[in-house]
């Protein structure tokens, strides 16, 4: 083993292929039963979008090469952000562990409990049958947590270190590193062979391969492979804004995303082209598949996207029977996700499953509409209110009959966004900054790298055409409104071409509301504008500027002015260099593995609890994943430590969830992000009784008699001991 001395620094903290489709101007008809089919998308000028998807063979090489290297430097540029950031190469096992923070740290912890079982299935049995995370209960982790990534790479990492090993192989490299500053010196190990390091390589291949995916979206989507580097380009400058994965590598969305990316990538081609086969809808089914399984809030993504399709569908951009394919499709999908995760009720009481089940029915009850409602825009407006009201009556009846609430809190969120409504849940999220209102300084970034600009330039394009044809097409719907014209429902050239671009436009629409309402959504909505400002580079919406020299002299300006502040935004997260070190954490965690039992239970701050269970192997009582109602239940009663409440109550709360230890921290007890977001002031919302008082957690840091035992305190951490009468 060689010493190595660690680093010091200051921490800083197709050819053608486009939006839409339109071949020859036709009139709208209506069939037998007065449906309407119609053309949004003909332009007065002639073609608005054109057909052509197809890229040439050489056309396609080059496509590909240009994606995968677009691909190795965005897994390149992820590896070195998150080892400037934390010096990870040369942290101890512990300080790997306790650099992944709150939900991450949960997270990571059922990896490290499969790799570390006898053999891959007594692991997975022992993440199936788990009493440490929400002590006394023994819960499947598989069907609370979404953790199939974890399991895929455990498997992968038994036999890659057996293999390594058989051959002789070495797989790490270990290293005596002195820290300096009076601190221990600690054994640090690289290479793939340690878990740690093991977990983040494929992590951010994954998201290198999403990069790869943006370009071939991008190029297939404009046309031009030109647009494909826009979308590169564009996600680059904006990398702060798109996404986190460099700072939170086992993050659900870390895992999640990248096949949000490859499943719109098929719904595009699916809308562009006019029947699909059967093996592209099957890869769809299971793109949806595997966005869902590793990431809970997938639902509510797939929601936005359904929903969308729907106000396509109304509009005459998708036949019912395509529309309803890509419904039957994401209902299998859903029904494999639910056997998968073991029967949770959260995927069948969502509204994203009431959503396929309501707007299928509209859908077959399609005539039905046409007969009471003659008027376009009247039958519009009623089959997007009948799919609203049936689709809430549909979830609460769902969550009637299972008796769910887990998805709750999200009602409550939501309410509190645009009401004076505020309980213990909504504060507990609307008082962290990633889940409160977007900030006014992000759309200026947007401003500075010209991604706002370019967004409302297509967009404006897109929606003044459009709007013109829907004008005229509902005015010839009046003129024709009596006569019988018959058109065969399954017909496609009956039914609008160009699906897709309105399907990105309203997709944008969607996450940008996301994002205002939930600043961390922003994480969708910043990709998705990266997306859409690679038709600038349509042939068919921006022709007008002049013949292809000229249109791509015009790109090119418009990315040298994206650029200037791009490339600033790129060097300042080059700059940013620092070293992960949390020594008293690591003091708390050492003396719980040396000074407690393995079967003693914990209680505290979520994210503490996390650290505790992923590193001291301790039985806890609550934990960070914070979307389960019962979960959240335990976790007030936690949190009364920093209420006003008399220690009487709280001990005996912490009693009755059979704790041994609590792990009080002063800055949960002080801290305030802003005015009503110190934990006393969320409880006064809950406890108005015994507002004005001091809180407990300030007299706990006083002095914790006569009520708890102070057994181990440091500068941040203090563990108190729970008395054990009437305990189990």
């Amino acid at each position: 083993m060689v010493a190595k001395t660690r680093k010091q620094s200051a921490r800083d903290q197709a050819p053608q292929s486009n939006g839409a489709t339109a071949g020859k101007s036709r009139r709208s008809t209506m069939d037998g039963k007065g449906t309407g089919r119609f053309s949004l998308l003909r332009s007065r000028s002639g073609i608005f979008i054109k057909s052509k998807t197809g890229l040439s063979p050489p056309a396609f090489g080059i496509t590909v090469i240009l994606a995968l290297v677009a691909g190795l430097f965005h897994w390149y540029h992820l590896t070195q952000l998150f080892e400037n950031d934390r010096h990870f190469s040369h942290l101890s096992a512990l300080e790997k562990e306790m650099a992944f923070r709150t939900e991450m740290g949960l997270y990571y912890s059922y990896f490290k409990t499969i790799i570390e079982a006898p053999s891959f299935l007594g692991g997975l049995y022992m993440v199936m049958n788990d009493r440490l995370t929400e002590y006394p209960l023994v819960i499947n982790t598989l069907k609370r947590f979404n953790l199939y990534p974890e399991v895929l790479l455990a498997s992968w990492y038994r036999p890659y270190t057996g293999i390594m090993e058989f051959f002789g192989a070495p797989t790490k490299m270990c290293w005596s590193i002195n820290r300096g500053q009076g601190l221990d010196p600690v054994e640090s190990c690289e290479g793939m062979g340690d878990p740690a390091s093991f977990y983040v390589t494929f992590v951010f291949l994954l998201n290198g391969a999403m990069m790869s995916l943006f370009f071939i979206y991008g190029t297939y989507l404009s046309g031009s492979k030109l647009g494909g580097a826009v979308t590169v380009f564009c996600f680059f400058f904006n990398h702060g804004e798109s996404t986190r994965v460099m700072w939170t590598p086992p993050l659900r969305e870390s895992f999640s995303y990248p096949f949000l990316v490859l499943q719109m990538l098929l719904l595009t081609h699916i809308l562009r082209t006019r029947k699909p086969g059967q093996a592209v809808m099957v890869a769809l089914a299971i793109t949806n598949v595997l966005f869902m399984l590793p990431w809970q809030f997938a639902q509510f993504v797939l929601l936005t996207q359904v929903a969308c399709l729907f106000i396509s569908y109304i509009l005459g951009y998708l036949s019912p029977s395509k529309m309803q394919s890509l419904l039957v499709t994401h209902m299998i999908s859903l029904g494999v996700c639910f056997v998968l995760m073991f029967g949770n009720s959260m995927l069948l009481t969502s509204f994203y499953a009431s959503s396929l089940v309501s707007i299928w029915a509209i859908i077959a009850m399609r005539e039905k509409f046409a007969e009471l409602f003659h008027t376009g825009l009247l039958s519009w407006i009623m089959q997007g209110l009948a799919s609203v009201v049936s689709t809430v009556i549909l979830k609460s009846m769902l969550s009637f009959i299972f008796g769910a609430s887990d998805d709750a809190h999200i009602s409550s969120l939501i309410k509190s966004k645009f009401t004076n409504y505020k309980d213990f849940d909504t504060m507990m999220y609307t008082c962290a900054a990633e889940f409160d209102f977007m900030e006014f300084e992000t759309p200026l970034r947007y401003v500075k790298t010209l991604l706002l600009p370019v967004n409302i330039l297509v967009v404006g394009v897109i929606a003044i055409r459009t709007v013109q044809d829907v004008v005229q097409v509902l005015r010839e719907r009046e003129g024709v409104s009596g006569k019988e014209e018959r058109t065969d429902d399954t017909d496609e050239h009956a039914v609008s071409d160009g699906g897709e671009v309105i399907y990105h436009v309203l997709q944008l629409l969607a996450f940008a509301v996301l994002a205002v309402l939930i600043m961390r959504l922003k994480l969708f909505l910043t990709p998705h504008m990266c997306i859409m400002a690679s038709l600038i580079c349509s042939r068919q919406l921006f022709g007008w500027i002049g013949e292809k020299f000229k249109h791509q002299v015009a790109v090119f300006a418009i990315l040298s002015i994206m650029a200037m502040q791009g490339t600033a935004n790129l060097q300042a997260q080059w700059g940013i260099m620092g070293e992960f070190s949390n020594f008293p954490q690591e003091e708390l965690l050492d003396w719980i593995s040396s000074n407690t039992e393995p079967s003693d239970v914990f209680a505290g701050a979520m994210p503490t609890m996390a650290s505790v269970k992923l590193s001291a192997g301790r039985p806890i009582v609550n934990h960070p994943h914070y979307e389960d109602a019962g979960l959240r239940a335990r976790t007030k009663l936690v949190y009364s430590m920093y209420s006003r409440k008399p220690a009487e109550e709280v001990k005996a709360n912490l009693m009755r969830l059979q704790v041994d230890y609590f792990v009080l921290e002063d800055s949960w007890c002080t801290r305030r992000s802003r005015p009503g977001c110190s934990m006393p002031e969320i409880w006064d919302l809950e406890d108005p009784e015994h507002a004005g008082k001091v809180p407990l957690c300030t007299i706990m840091g006083r002095d914790t008699r006569p009520h708890f035992t102070t057994v181990f305190q440091n500068s941040i951490y203090k563990v108190l001991k729970v008395p054990k009468s009437s305990q189990r």
